[in-house]
């Protein structure tokens, strides 16, 4: 009885959150079958999301600590999720290409195969640079996965249903992240420091095999809605349009903050601080971190529903604040428990402002220029997977432990006033 109400939950949250014929206006010859299909889309989607991101958490608590028994500095850890960052950064807009020229499906695919080589390289790396390397190529196909993801996403929702739709694929993906880092952990302790890598490899090896046999392609959705006035600009032209955007912009700023916080803080500053100073084990982390995604999960639907009724910013702007607030947390945790308080708060603020700057960038996106938009917003996003690691590890090593975290605290509630103040409301369903 119970697994049967739960199957008809599932469905009636997917029906109610995806684009459906009376939202979205079909292509002549478009059959009942097609209409009905993005539902389908938006379920192999989370899977492979979902196997992506558990391989991606199970690193996070052993990366620091991995990067560190090759003898180098704090800043140099920085640096290993740095060069991940600027991989995902150089790919986004080269992936938004390919999923417009190749299609979604195949950029999909071609992501997840560049993720087993970087992984499995990861794994076997014989020094410092080798495992740099190795990140980089790993970073590569991970900035393809995603941006040929938030592309899928948008092809096939409407701005009315959209914060929902992104809450249910962002849930799943924070979930995912937050509790990998709990068997990463365990792995780690039982068979060293390169096990979670190896995990990470055959979970991306699954991710293309997900990719190309269970989703649909949707670049047609997406070409579907195309305004023939824009169809024709060439890239760079798309990209200034974009550019002339100041909301899209600021929300590209909100997601830049998070991203240089949550790489450069959560993950490479956290593990380390609270094995030095809280005397904790990489399982430990490990269960703090995932708590934080179990505690996100239960609170990431209700924020999409949010967003779609009161608007993108009325979720945005609270939630940033919280989120900075979990960096001071983190920060003044004087114990195991309040650790864990820290983490909590971070899972809960960031699950609930996870859909939110995506719908935003979304809803920003002129008819048609779907690709373009999103991996824009993809590709500023991750300048701050590069600049926070290495700044933020920078100044772990010239002020200690603490100031990134402050740092970090100050750049998130900078980045929200002035999105608060400036940045339109882009969709609100009265």
């Amino acid at each position: 009885m119970m697994p049967q109400r739960a199957s008809e939950l599932t469905r009636s949250i997917l029906k109610a959150t995806v684009v459906t014929p009376e939202h979205r206006p079909m292509k002549p010859g478009h059959s009942a079958m097609n209409a009905a299909s993005p539902r389908s889309i938006l379920a192999w989607m989370c899977v492979l999301i979902a196997v992506n991101q558990l391989g991606f958490g199970a690193v996070i608590p052993v990366l620091p600590l991995y990067a560190q028994s090759f003898g180098v500095p704090q800043v140099a850890i920085g640096a290993t999720i740095a060069v991940y960052g600027l991989a995902r950064f150089l790919l986004a807009v080269p992936a938004g290409q390919v999923a417009d020229r190749l299609g979604r499906r195949n950029a999909l695919a071609i992501g997840g195969a560049l993720s087993t080589l970087g992984n499995l390289w990861s794994a076997m790396a014989g020094s410092y640079l080798e495992l740099v390397a190795a990140r980089f190529v790993s970073g590569a196909g991970a900035g393809v996965v995603l941006t040929a993801g938030l592309i899928v996403l948008a092809d096939i929702t409407h701005a009315s249903t959209r914060g929902r739709t992104l809450a249910i694929y962002q849930g799943v993906f924070l979930f995912a992240v937050g509790i990998g880092p709990l068997p990463g952990g365990y792995l780690a302790e039982r068979f060293g420091l390169e096990a979670p890598f190896l995990v990470y490899g055959l979970a991306s090896a699954i991710v293309a095999a997900i990719a190309w046999f269970g989703v649909a392609e949707t670049r047609e959705m997406g070409a579907s809605e195309r305004d023939p006035s824009v169809s024709i600009l060439p890239w760079r032209s798309q990209l200034r349009t974009l550019a002339g955007n100041a909301g899209f912009l600021l929300v590209c700023l909100i997601s830049l903050t998070g991203a240089a916080a949550r790489t450069g803080a959560l993950f490479s500053i956290v593990p380390v601080l609270a094995r030095d100073r809280l005397g904790l084990d990489p399982s430990d982390i490990g269960f703090g971190l995932a708590l934080g995604s179990i505690i996100g999960l239960a609170i990431t639907y209700p924020a999409g529903t949010l967003v779609d009724r009161y608007g993108r910013k009325a979720v945005i702007v609270p939630t940033t604040i919280l989120t900075s607030l979990s960096m001071l947390c983190f920060s003044l945790a004087p114990a195991y428990a309040w650790f864990l308080l820290a983490c909590a708060v971070w899972g809960g603020a960031s699950a609930a402002a996870a859909a939110a700057p995506s719908a935003y960038a979304a809803d920003s996106a002129p008819p048609g220029l779907n690709a373009s938009a999103m991996s824009s917003y993809r590709t500023i996003s991750d300048i701050g997977y590069v600049v926070g690691p290495i700044l933020l590890g920078w100044l772990g090593d010239a002020a200690g432990l603490d100031a990134p975290l402050w740092t970090a605290a100050a750049a998130l509630l900078l980045a929200t006033t002035l999105f608060a103040v400036i940045a339109p409301e882009t969709h609100r369903n009265r």
